[in-house]
């Protein structure tokens, strides 16, 4: 599945400029940043994929531009997406990126698989 490459170099620009190691990974249809191997940010198709966690999770999904995350049927709470007329300006990618930088330290790691 393709996601927007423009998005993608401009998540990868904010995290180059705050000097953070973190690893591109595709997964769910799209390009994932980890962090600290923990899934922080993404992009699918051609919205932002923000890990922000439970506390900020109400909050966000009243600002214009972002709603539930739902793959299946079920949306996944403590993320959201943020849809591209949303991000148009560099501060409000910046936002969202910096609420998921937040929750990364606490965020739970996915089980390795063997």
């Amino acid at each position: 599945m393709a996601y927007d490459e423009f998005l993608a170099e401009r998540i990868r620009g904010v995290l180059n400029r705050k000097k953070l190691h973190f690893l591109e990974k595709k997964m769910m249809g799209g390009l994932c940043y980890m962090v600290d191997d923990k899934m922080c940010v993404g992009v699918v198709k051609n919205e932002l994929m923000a890990r922000i966690g439970p506390e900020a999770y109400k909050k966000a999904l009243t600002i214009k531009g972002s709603k539930l995350m739902n793959f299946t049927g079920r949306p996944m709470k403590g993320f959201v997406f943020v849809q591209p007329e949303a991000l148009d300006m560099q501060d409000d990618l910046e936002y969202w990126i910096e609420l998921s930088l937040a929750f990364n330290p606490i965020a739970r790691s996915s089980k390795k698989k063997k």
